[in-house]
């Protein structure tokens, strides 16, 4: 059994990706241990001898913090605080995105400034290691203080309430804790708002969302290809010199890319009639390398964002010091949720301009792609698809970080919407899975056309693959089996590496 020990080294995108896919466990490591229990003991000696009140621990919350509570009723406080926020509504969040809030609320916990019990901490590492995945709900998060709602959802099953999917079941979460010997935490304070303040529904989503795009791009690149080709385009303006004077380390990437996924190509050598191509084939390493590189600072900020502290208050045992401040308000992933849901639909967006460029009966290609159009209709309405798809993010586009609506009687004026851009965005990312897969589908339509000449191997390799999924269509038949056959390819596997 691999085992992913949470300690305070930088956590990855792609360690994330890694623990997933490889089903480690989680455990703490003795460093991130005595970070938590040196906190906790601060906490608890700060609450006996300080008379000041300690917003959250010894007072109400939000607006509700000039009310002092006494000293028999902080746990009660905390976990009042549990149930009363949440209140999310909307779809279930699936159980993958789940998993990754529950890695990344134990990995914020880990530093030893939130005040939690170890105990705490581990019951949510078991619920991490048994797959047991709370319900949250996608609507409810402002996205500061944090996602409150989405994390109250998150939490509350460590307290014996809410629901939770056991064994494939939705189950009450005190029968489930039962059934495996667990007892219910018994909040002490502070600690129910370490557990709900905090972006980790906002940064799972991007975790997830990077997760896809890393697969987008590959695929971008290479189904790109593939339609240059069916198109018999040409390869002149891939050459490396054009796009070293320009300097965008994207753009000299998706180049060099295309340009190896192109050697040993029969067609892209053979002489062309035409002078240009279209820009939707001419600017793939223009477009496709501006979306790069815009994914690649996303990278930059979601990562700083996995690796901190984003609850409040937050406490510094080394140096005397309980802060209340705002680093669970969502700014930074709210601006770059919004910069990655457009950077991927740029990617959708070009593509569906190769779709219809294919089906157009243009240079030698027979309209629809079929070879008896009129008594078959061929590839007509795919691009139909495409283009309602391509509309539909576009609609996604408007940023969700320009808004901000005034909640807790005034006390939270400014709030990030970030959660509403974390669930946007991962919606554009499956849409631009599903018009790259109607491209590929196309793509691999047409190349048939341009027998015997055949493309690259790399490239040939990846349609004998592709025909083992979705074959050759003669004649008109049911083309949304093979559009989602196609989206099943592109979603399950990996392109051919080509660098």
């Amino acid at each position: 059994m691999e085992i992913h020990h949470i300690s305070p080294k930088t956590l990855t995108i792609q360690d994330v990706e890694t623990i997933l896919s490889s089903k480690k466990k989680l455990a703490l490591s003795k460093e991130a241990e005595k970070l938590i229990v040196d906190c906790r003991n601060y906490l608890d000696n700060k609450i006996a001898t300080q008379k000041e009140p300690v917003y959250g621990v010894t007072t109400g919350f939000g607006s509700l913090c000039n009310h002092s509570i006494s000293e028999s009723d902080l746990g009660k406080l905390q976990e009042n605080l549990m149930m009363s926020h949440a209140c999310g509504i909307g779809d279930i969040v699936r159980p993958d995105i789940v998993k990754i809030m529950l890695l990344l609320k134990v990995q914020s916990l880990s530093y030893g400034k939130s005040g939690v019990q170890l105990d705490t901490v581990q019951r949510l590492i078991d619920f991490y290691n048994n797959d047991i995945i709370p319900i949250v709900y996608e609507q409810g998060s402002l996205g500061a203080s944090g996602d409150l709602c989405p994390l109250a959802h998150l939490c509350l099953p460590l307290i014996g309430m809410g629901q939770v999917i056991y064994n494939g079941k939705t189950r009450e979460a005190a029968e489930v804790l039962a059934e495996l010997n667990l007892e219910a935490v018994k909040l002490a304070s502070k600690e129910g708002l370490a557990l709900l303040n905090g972006t980790q529904f906002m940064a799972s989503y991007a975790v997830y969302s990077l997760i896809k795009a890393n697969n987008i791009v590959e695929w971008a690149d290479t189904i790109g290809a593939l339609s240059l080709e069916a198109y018999d385009g040409r390869i002149e303006p891939f050459d490396d010199d054009v796009h070293q004077i320009r300097h965008h380390s994207g753009q000299i990437e998706t180049a060099k890319n295309i340009r190896k996924i192109l050697e040993g190509s029969e067609l892209i050598k053979q002489p062309k009639k035409h002078v240009q191509d279209p820009y939707s084939f001419r600017c793939m390493p223009q477009v496709h390398g501006a979306s790069k590189d815009a994914i690649n600072y996303v990278i930059q900020v979601v990562t700083n964002e996995i690796n901190a502290v984003t609850d409040n208050p937050t406490i510094f045992p080394e140096s005397d010091k309980i802060i209340s401040a705002g680093n669970f308000h969502g700014q930074p992933l709210a601006l770059v949720l919004d910069f990655l849901a457009i950077a991927l639909a740029e990617l959708g967006n070009i593509s569906e301009r190769r779709i219809y460029r294919l089906i157009a009966g243009e240079r030698g290609l027979p309209s629809f792609l079929v070879a008896h159009p009129g008594l078959n209709s061929g590839f007509m309405i795919p691009q139909y698809t495409a283009a309602s798809i391509v509309s539909q993010n576009k609609q996604f586009c408007t940023p969700a970080s320009v808004d901000s609506i005034e909640s807790s009687q005034g006390q939270e004026d400014h709030v990030s919407m970030g959660a509403n851009a974390a669930v946007k965005a991962l919606k554009i990312a499956e849409n631009v899975e599903k018009i790259l897969a109607i491209e590929l589908f196309n793509a691999g339509q047409a190349i048939e056309f341009r027998k015997p000449l055949k493309t690259s191997p790399l490239l040939e390799s990846l349609l004998v693959k592709f025909r083992q999924y979705v074959s050759f269509v003669e004649n008109d038949k049911l083309m949304f089996v093979e559009i989602h056959k196609s989206i099943n390819f592109i979603v399950n596997k990996k392109p051919v590496k080509y660098v």
